[in-house]
């Protein structure tokens, strides 16, 4: 559908909206323009983004749509009374009702991440991230007694952004260890995960998208050639096989999907707070 723009209005940072919508976008087949508006809390920003909302619907002859997670009465007042959009509402949709429910009024807190460098869970995260970036790719077999997971698989199976996804949205300490040819010759995981293998978890991939990936990378090489792929997966699968190791294809599955896979096989303490 072209000359459609939706917009993602917040006074945080509208992280919540673009997810939010786009999940909801993602169930129709187009891709319209995309603007993420963030930290709206004052009624000059409102009034400034309308312009814009309102210019674009100008411009294109049919209303944007638009996104909103905004706490301010006055605020959403600008929005909701001047603008030539579809607004949806995503906080006040869910506040309004779940206020009856609870018998309770919401704290009409500005922003999710309010004083989040004070709380555990923010801690947790930075020692995760810093974590993950110091066992990426095997740099390093220091600590990992203390890994939540290590990820294992062939290069450029999806690792290392599965491993600092589950470190930046879960706190999870996630390592990851490429399997290369040499530990298919010797017919054993590498020697240095062996004490740690209740907690490996592998990822494997279709060879003929390895094969476009790795060319894309490194282009007429024996690493990225459409048989050598195939050795590698193949080794891989048998070897995780072989060692009890639990795996999926991450071939046609999110980054969101794959470490929630993990999460439920590895840390289902982790899906429940």
């Amino acid at each position: 559908m072209p000359n459609r723009t939706v917009f993602f209005v917040s006074d945080g940072t509208g992280i919540t909206a673009e997810t939010f919508g786009n999940s909801i976008l993602n169930q129709f087949s187009f891709r319209p323009h995309h603007v993420r508006r963030p930290f709206i809390d004052t009624v000059d920003k409102a009034h400034q983004v309308m312009r814009e909302i309102n210019h674009a619907a100008e411009i294109e002859g049919r209303r944007p749509i638009v996104f909103v997670t905004l706490i301010d009465p006055a605020v959403q007042a600008i929005v909701k009374e001047n603008c030539n959009g579809l607004v949806l509402d995503l906080f006040n949709t869910f506040i309004e009702p779940l206020e009856a429910e609870f018998g309770v009024k919401s704290n009409h807190r500005v922003g999710r991440f309010s004083d989040v460098s004070k709380s555990q869970e923010y801690t947790d995260r930075i020692e995760a991230i810093n974590f993950s970036l110091a066992h990426d790719d095997g740099q390093s077999s220091k600590n990992l007694l203390s890994a939540d997971v290590i990820l294992v698989g062939v290069s450029r199976s999806g690792k290392t952004p599965t491993s600092l996804y589950l470190a930046m949205q879960h706190g999870i300490k996630a390592a990851n260890y490429p399997l290369i040819p040499e530990d298919f010759e010797r017919g054993c995981i590498p020697s240095s995960l062996a004490a740690y293998k209740k907690k490996c978890f592998g990822l494997t991939i279709d060879p003929l998208r390895l094969n476009q990936i790795r060319t894309e990378r490194r282009p007429d090489s024996k690493y990225a050639s459409l048989e050598n792929c195939r050795y590698e997966v193949r080794e891989a699968e048998t070897m995780m096989r072989r060692e009890g190791i639990a795996w999926l294809s991450s071939t046609h599955k999110s980054i969101e999907e794959i470490a929630t896979t993990i999460l439920r096989d590895i840390r289902p303490d982790r899906l429940m707070y």
